[in-house]
């Protein structure tokens, strides 16, 4: 029978379904080869030659696909409809080559998995797209290239850097420049004046001051608060009455269906989905037959799927809300070769209620449905209204906008959601009539200010890479990703936060390799391997004139000396690392010492921070983001609190905030004792008695009255807590730390473990047997490796086939002989447990390591 090889075992599931029992359907788990992370992959003299290497766990998914083409002479592959799936089948087929002799080998693609587009696709086999192969490769070296040779450069000269690469790095600085832009950013105030009116029937709505003086209000016309009031006397003293009313007909269209970008968006809007949770979910939902193919950048929807569209409202909603043709939109995919459908449904009448799939798989679903029918609408009709309000001499004029929605059209489906709170639409106005007269209720002035440009969301970042140019629909998620696995950059209530690494990384490539993170030359290259897929561009010269250009500016930084570069991001990044002090001083001057200048350092362990010139003399340094430019707390750094044994007890401001120290460090003791201030203590209030009472934690309360074991209070990672033995008990103020008592501590002790099992607590019994035939408490477990029946010292895995609450006294005791009879020395001690409870001993198996695994598409 025919063998056809896809990426992932649920796509294989699927498709088996639709193919029978004619075919065997095999997945190859992403790529079955990739480029070993070594020196030589790609290799610029030998005509960029690419060296591969079939990932560890690969073997035995091409193992498993050569076993299956030993009774048939067929392989069909069947891998995703773009450059990446091309990719994988490229792989499959230079993998299996010497295998593949006289064998018939073809490449089919659909862009759904529905049984017609299955079947119909099996009509039409062709070979393995070459040109789309070699914008793959292309991509591929490009990025080997960069990440390979200019990681290494970050690493030795700008020392806590990860990596760089090529679509990552310019993803960095568009964050880093906005931030960049918020901070330079200077709030101007404006005033703006509303009016509360009523109609001559009782009717209140409200109108904001447009003209004033008989001149139209700009938006910063009314400067300060005195404009604002002389505007409110200048309406308050005159009568008012409608200039004019003026309604008109308007309509709103439905969007396009989702295409990558514009999925990733809206479910960062309405969900606060990230764009890898988000394809996360589309991939299995594809993967299951639900939609069509989710990485795509066309916005067209197949004929058949438009009418199946159509008949669907006109089912659910009535003719009505049928447009009178079909909604047609325009494809934005750069070529023909790499033009997908939209993302939408398989099936227009499989609602997302009538869906058995997972939470975050239903809420895209969801979007991916309402958009989808939506877009075959018809139009929303709505009546906007606007009128003016003025004054007989013209003097002041006012404004009132309204809206209502007389059909709602594909409104009544879906609305998109916008990254702004802007109420574009206005409210209903009560009915109003030129010439009558509008009583004035309440003149209210308001103050603003300008607002900064917002820092970016996953969303608006991926909008803002896809208006550059930047990346594609298969990258858009990686990439967001990467930039916050690397530390560069940090997601704080949804919004992209940087790093002060990802800022001296921005600065370092912008000065030295400038060119490779300008938005134009990323943009330029991305539009030349596109020309590659569509067989216009030779891969090899695109290649080599990269290249050459890229291994000069290498040479360029070769002999940079740490200092240098040092020197030069201090300067570039001088207004964030130096803000303006409140005084007017100068805000690189020392605030300690007064005669030294901060400038920028490097840390042994990595990273950087601001410290003073004088060092060693002063000692001052803080972190690179000093708070609003605040340093009266670092100018604490080494004040000398008292002495305690002869040491000097002295309150430190260090990178990770401050805390205090006995003593210096000595060869004897290169760490002296030091302890970190809880937060909510100011260093400002730290005295001897309470530096003291931190370095003498952890404090012994006295013996536990049921064992005698030490009960001891302490502040750790997570806060105060007590400890009697393995169970830790959170307190909920870290004063009591100081003066918590037995009584006290053991209640705090005893309900933690009434609670049962969490950070420490000793873990409950899923499930108790009974008493053992010779003595002692049989349990089933819960354990780190798995559920285990315990018996005093002796702990048996269950099997993996035994469910934890179905094991019974019989099944039990089966397990413990076999594990105590490997263990005799313990078996006696285990036939006679102890009357509280015995201490679980930790089991020695080890679990096997994991393989590292290729990266999967």
């Amino acid at each position: 029978m025919p063998v056809v090889v896809v990426e992932s075992p649920a796509k294989a599931k699927t498709i088996n379904k639709y193919l029978g029992s004619d075919y065997t359907v095999l997945a190859s788990f992403g790529h079955v080869r990739d480029l070993p992370p070594k020196d030589g992959s790609v290799d610029p003299e030998d005509d960029f030659a690419m060296k591969w290497e079939v990932a560890s766990d690969s073997k035995k998914h091409i193992k498993a696909i050569t076993d299956a083409l030993k009774d048939d002479d067929t392989l069909i592959l069947a891998t995703d409809p773009d450059r990446e799936g091309e990719a994988i089948s490229w792989h499959l087929q230079e993998a299996l080559e010497k295998k593949l002799k006289g064998k018939n080998v073809s490449r089919v693609t659909f862009n759904a998995i529905t049984k017609n587009a299955i079947l119909e696709a099996m009509k039409h086999p062709r070979e393995v797209d070459a040109p789309l192969v070699e914008a793959y490769l292309a991509r591929r070296a490009l990025d080997y290239l960069v990440g390979f040779n200019l990681s290494p450069v970050l690493w030795r000269k700008l020392p806590g850097a990860k990596s760089a690469g090529r679509v990552q790095s310019v993803c960095l600085r568009l964050i880093v420049e906005r931030e960049m832009e918020i901070e330079a950013f200077k709030a101007r105030e404006y005033w703006s004046v509303t009016a509360g009116l009523r109609t001559p029937r009782g009717q209140d709505f409200e109108a904001r001051l447009t003209v004033l003086g008989g001149k139209k209000l700009e938006k910063f016309d009314l400067a300060n608060e005195t404009a604002a009031e002389l505007a409110v006397q200048a309406v308050t003293s005159r009568d008012l009455f409608v200039k004019s009313v003026e309604a008109k007909p308007a309509s709103r269209n439905p969007w396009a269906p989702f295409m990558t970008s514009t999925l990733q968006q809206e479910a960062s809007r309405k969900f606060g989905m990230g764009a890898k949770a988000c394809m996360s979910a589309a991939q299995r939902l594809y993967e299951a037959g639900y939609i069509t193919y989710m990485r795509t950048d066309g916005i067209d929807m197949a004929p058949e799927a438009v009418m199946a569209a159509r008949d669907e409202i006109k089912r659910r909603f009535g003719e009505d809300y049928v447009p009178a043709s079909p909604r047609m939109y325009k494809n934005k995919a750069k070529n023909a070769q790499e033009a997908h459908e939209c993302i939408r449904p398989t099936d227009m009448s499989l609602s997302p209620e009538k869906l058995k799939v997972a939470d975050d798989q239903r809420k895209i679903y969801d979007l991916i449905w309402k958009r989808t029918i939506a877009s075959q609408m018809a139009a929303a009709r709505m009546e906007r209204t606007v009128v003016d309000i003025a004054s007989k001499d013209g003097e002041v004029e006012l404004r009132a906008n309204g809206q209502v929605v007389t059909f709602e059209g594909f409104l009544k489906v879906y609305d998109q959601g916008r990254d702004d709170d802007e109420d574009e639409d206005g409210k209903r106005l009560p009915q109003l009539m030129e010439g009558e007269p509008s009583e004035k209720r309440a003149i209210t002035p308001e103050q603003h200010f300008t607002q900064p440009p917002p820092r970016y969301t996953e969303a608006t970042l991926v909008k803002r890479m896809e208006e550059l140019g930047i990346g594609r629909p298969s990258t858009y998620a990686s990439i967001v990703t990467t930039i916050q696995d690397r530390g560069y950059v940090r997601k704080d209530k949804n919004r992209l936060i940087p790093e002060d690494t990802g800022r001296l990384v921005t600065a370092f490539l912008s000065n030295y390799f400038r060119r490779y993170v300008e938005y134009d030359f990323t943009a330029d290259l991305e539009d030349q391997l596109d020309d590659i897929s569509a067989g216009d561009r030779n891969y090899k010269e695109v290649l080599a004139r990269f290249w050459r250009d890229f291994s000069a500016a290498l040479g360029e930084t070769a002999d940079l000396r740490i200092g240098e570069v040092l020197e030069k991001i201090d300067e570039v990044l001088a207004p964030h690392l130096y803000p303006p002090r409140a005084d007017g001083g100068d805000p690189r001057a020392c605030p300690v010492c007064g005669a030294g200048r901060l400038n920028l350092k490097t840390a042994r362990s990595g990273g950087a921070f601001i410290g003073c010139s004088n060092y060693p003399e002063c000692r001052f340094t803080r972190p690179l983001s000093a708070p609003d430019g605040d340093d009266a707390t670092q100018a604490l750094d080494g004040k000398v609190l008292g002495e305690a044994d002869g040491q000097e007890i002295t309150l430190r401001i260090g990178r990770f905030g401050p805390y205090v120290q006995k003593g210096e460090p000595t060869e004897d003791m290169p760490k002296p004792p030091r302890a970190s201030l809880p937060k909510g203590w100011a260093p400002e209030g730290i005295d001897l008695d309470r530096a003291l009472m931190l370095l003498n934690l952890p404090r012994e309360i006295g013996p536990h009255p049921d064992d005698g074991e030490m009960v001891e209070a302490a502040i750790g990672r997570y806060g105060p807590y007590v400890k009697h033995g393995r169970t830790y008990a959170n307190l909920p103020d870290v004063e009591e730390v100081f003066t918590i008592g037995m009584n006290r501590a053991v209640e705090v002790l005893a309900q933690k473990l009434a609670r049962g099992p969490g950070r420490g607590a000793a873990a409950q019994p899923i499930k108790e047997l009974g008493e053992h035939p010779e003595g002692g408490p049989v349990q089933v477990m819960p354990g780190r490796y798995g559920p285990y029946v315990k018996w005093g010292k002796v702990n048996a895995t269950l099997p993996k086939d035994v469910e934890p609450e179905a094991v019974t006294m019989e099944i039990a005791l089966p397990l413990i002989e076999a594990k105590a009879a490997k263990k005799p020395a313990k078996k006696a001690a285990a036939k006679k447990p102890a009357a509280k409870k015995p201490a679980a001993k930790k089991t020695t198996a080890k679990k096997p390591a994991a393989k590292k695994t290729a990266a999967k598409k």
